[in-house]
């Protein structure tokens, strides 16, 4: 089997999707089938190569940096040249099924036009929802995506992954995708990049000794903006006055930090800013408590992966957040009822205050990831949606 993999983000640009299409690449192939991804070029990362057992192609791209995307620098591709190149691309390499990631990105748009003239079936993974805190900001997405996102998420009637349950309910909303068309799929974590980390090297690099920390790891973005961890700093330190939070991940939002001078807690903030992939387990492995999905609006790749390296978590999430695996509070990660500071802070002290419950969350967490969002265990139900999507156009032809 032959499969294209389509996204606008891809390693060295740092991301949930990118680092999961990096992977998800390299199982499919190592399965025995043939790979190829396309992807925008990003700083010098080469234009075409080979490793892992697949190659990469990366298209000539223009990075744009808009305050309708808070400042989150965009890659597009959509050009005629582009375009021809692209079609070219993918007519030689005749895919049996083309894989997209993100369904609002123009290199998306442009192979969906491929697979539709050439008749070949799609598989398009939904990793972000077209949303925002900010009211007149979430009606322009609303118009956005009505108008022209949902057209291209549509044509030849493609199998759309959702990858929880917040997204599965915003596909059939707003992109109007239902029954076997519409399939759960969680992200898949490389679970074994978690293990054997030692943490005394942050800790010395951040100059924070054995100072009880909690990680906060991700961009931080309008829907994961750190604020209602930095508002439970007050009472967090009350109860644990040594304690640091250190926040990793490149900053869109500087709201966190501003707020954090307000309530005079800014001593005990630490933001780091974009680090590595190989840096990430490195910070898990000094953390004592990690929480960034505190905004109730999902669970993210970097929370399983804080859940792999056998960190425990703190999130305000619903216990049924992926429809194939649901959360137990006390076995898996604590479950805060709500962002509010009287709430969240007392979930992240219960963890402090009890080395127990710790150790039986890094257990529980671990055991989680390994039972049910192994990038492995992925790869095999994606391979299997592929098939499926190959057979079933046969049968429409």
């Amino acid at each position: 089997m032959r499969v294209a993999v389509v996204n606008s983000f891809f390693p060295p640009r740092a991301g949930g999707s990118a680092h999961m299409s990096d992977a998800l690449a390299k199982q499919v192939a190592a399965a025995g089938h043939e790979v190829l991804l396309i992807t925008a070029a990003y700083r010098d990362a080469p234009d075409d190569e080979e490793r892992d057992g697949f190659r990469i192609i990366r298209l000539p791209s223009a990075a744009l940096t808009s305050k309708l995307a808070f400042n989150y620098d965009l890659l597009f591709t959509a050009s005629p040249r582009n375009a021809r190149r692209l079609f070219k691309i993918l007519d030689d390499f005749r895919p049996d099924v083309v894989h997209e990631h993100g369904q609002f990105f123009d290199l998306t748009w442009m192979s969906t036009l491929w697979a539709r003239r050439r008749r070949v079936p799609r598989v398009l993974t939904v990793h972000t929802i077209l949303r925002s805190p900010f009211k007149w900001h979430d009606a322009l997405m609303a118009v956005a995506d009505y108008t022209l996102v949902r057209p291209f998420v549509r044509i030849g009637d493609p199998y759309v992954v959702a990858v929880d349950v917040f997204v599965q309910e915003y596909v059939a909303q707003r992109y109007g995708i239902h029954g076997d068309h519409l399939v759960d799929i969680p992200v898949g974590i490389e679970a074994d990049r978690f293990l054997t980390t030692d943490g005394r090297a942050i800790r010395e690099k951040l100059g924070i000794g054995d100072r009880p920390m909690v990680l906060s790891v991700g961009h931080v973005i309008p829907l994961r903006d750190r604020l209602a961890l930095v508002e439970a700093m007050p009472n967090l330190l009350r109860a644990v006055p040594d304690l640091v939070v250190v926040v990793v991940g490149k900053i869109y939002d500087d709201r966190f930090r501003q707020r954090a001078k307000e309530l005079g807690v800014d001593h005990a903030l630490i933001a780091v800013g974009e680090v590595t992939k190989d840096e990430v387990p490195q910070y898990a492995a000094a953390a004592d408590v990690e929480g960034h999905d505190l905004q109730g609006i999902g669970f993210g790749t970097a929370s399983l992966e804080m859940l792999a390296a056998g960190v425990p978590v703190v999130s305000v999430v619903r216990a049924d957040n992926y429809p194939t695996a649901h959360f137990v509070d006390g076995e898996h990660l604590v479950l805060a009822e709500s962002s509010d500071p009287d709430v969240l802070a007392p979930a992240i002290l219960r963890l402090i205050d009890d080395p127990e419950l710790r150790k039986r969350l890094a257990v529980g967490g671990r055991r989680l990831i390994e039972e049910e969002f192994t990038v492995e265990m992925v790869a095999a139900r994606y391979i299997e949606l592929y098939e499926h999507a190959i057979e079933a156009r046969r049968a429409a032809r």
